[in-house]
């Protein structure tokens, strides 16, 4: 048709069509949208502008003047972050051609119009074939943690610290270089027990870490105060002298729960955080250590008080019990790839079969909002029975 022909249709001709079509007029809205392609149409439909589909929640959120931002380096897919979840950015085709239409009216809301029109005249303004899609996905943030072992914290006496060359990031560098939400982030660098020094994320080097927590730990027992209740003020005025309070104040939260009682500040301590550190300390230098002397040195290595068990050592270590004699050693859930089928690949190649049992802890993390352990299991291994017990090995060889 010309380009102002539908400019000029009239009742009687949109009449006409409809009985063309077969269609009830009594069974339509009364307004009829008379539809014409605007000068700028081809320019739209050429790439100038992208459609994306949202669900309700992260509509609402963008009527609330929150923002969603588009995360991701050259070499990575790209993301889309809302304030407290990821989500996948995927192109989706439609035989259906889809019209930008300004200023549209729905059917929803002309039935509202108290006095509708009987024809609008429309301008088309582009069109398109495809549209962006959400799919919720995992935060992507392993690299949230190779960034901040980049240049670990030492203390404040260390040389590094004198070094102003090493890399340091702020929370604004992060959120540019992380795939994940604001919330995501913040979350996973307390479970990093990350701290911010002068403006910038740091993670402590372990030993040092260890170091403060050995010192709380000392004068927890010289004091004999409860693990259940130490005061922050009194931990400050005794180890100040030797170590930064805020760096003190910072182990407590990494290790214990904040509480406040008649007006003083305390902290519950965690004995399985302080067992799993201690655990890790012994771990980080052998290959592979003595089960039973293990569980020995361990339990005399931890505060007086405290009782070490293996299951608090999930995720972070693995018993083999077909060696003789049986064996233990440092195997941390964040050292595997991020990706499904490269953590399914990492483990196979360190064992061939595993019980649900020792490899629920490696792939827990995994675990879609609606996904179990079983379902992963079931998409990426197969099953068998050995000496009785179900035992998981890969559906594809591993060199």
């Amino acid at each position: 048709p010309r380009a102002g022909a539908a400019m000029k249709r009239t009742r009687e001709e949109v009449d006409a069509t409809l009985q063309i079509a077969k269609l009830n007029a009594a069974e339509l809205l009364p307004t009829v949208h008379c539809l014409r392609f605007g000068p700028g149409a081809s320019g739209a439909a050429a790439g100038d502008f992208c459609l994306l589909e949202l669900e309700p929640a992260l509509c609402q959120q963008l009527e609330e003047g929150h923002s969603l931002v588009i995360r991701g380096d050259k070499d990575e897919q790209a993301v889309l972050c809302s304030k407290d979840k990821t989500y996948d950015l995927k192109i989706a085709d439609t035989s259906n051609m889809l019209l930008f239409i300004p200023d549209c009216k729905t059917p929803d809301q002309l039935k509202k119009e108290e006095a509708p029109c009987d024809i609008t005249y429309t301008e088309i303004f582009g069109f398109s074939n495809n549209y962006w899609e959400l799919r919720r996905c995992r935060p992507k943030l392993k690299k949230l943690k190779k960034l901040l072992m980049e240049h670990t914290y030492e203390g404040p006496d260390s040389q590094k610290e004198k070094d102003s060359t090493c890399s340091k990031y702020t929370t604004e560098d992060l959120l540019n270089q992380i795939q994940a939400s604001e919330e995501e982030i913040m979350t996973q660098l307390q479970v990093l027990n990350a701290c911010e020094i002068g403006g910038y994320w740091r993670i402590l080097e372990f030993d040092y870490e260890m170091k403060l927590l050995n010192h709380v730990t000392q004068l927890v027992d010289s004091e004999s105060w409860s693990f259940s209740k130490v005061p922050l003020n009194i931990c400050l005025q005794e180890l100040g002298p030797l170590e930064p309070e805020e760096m003190i104040e910072h182990c407590l939260k990494c290790y214990g729960t904040k509480y406040v009682e008649e007006g003083e500040v305390y902290f519950e301590l965690n004995a399985d955080k302080i067992c799993r550190a201690t655990a890790q300390m012994l771990l980080q230098n052998a290959v592979k250590f003595n089960l039973a002397e293990f569980q020995e040195v361990w339990q005399q290595s931890v505060p007086e008080g405290m009782i070490t068990r293996l299951d608090q050592l999930k995720g972070v270590a693995l018993v083999d019990r077909r060696s003789r004699p049986e064996v233990i050693f440092l195997l941390k859930v964040d050292d595997l790839p991020e990706d499904n089928q490269g953590r399914f690949n990492s483990l196979f190649s360190l064992r061939e079969k595993w019980t649900e049992e020792d490899i629920a802890p490696y792939i827990q993390d995994l675990c879609g909002e609606k996904q179990t352990i079983g379902a992963l299991l079931t998409k990426y291994s197969r099953s068998s029975m050995q000496n009785g017990v179900k035992v998981y090995n890969s559906r594809r060889p591993i060199s």
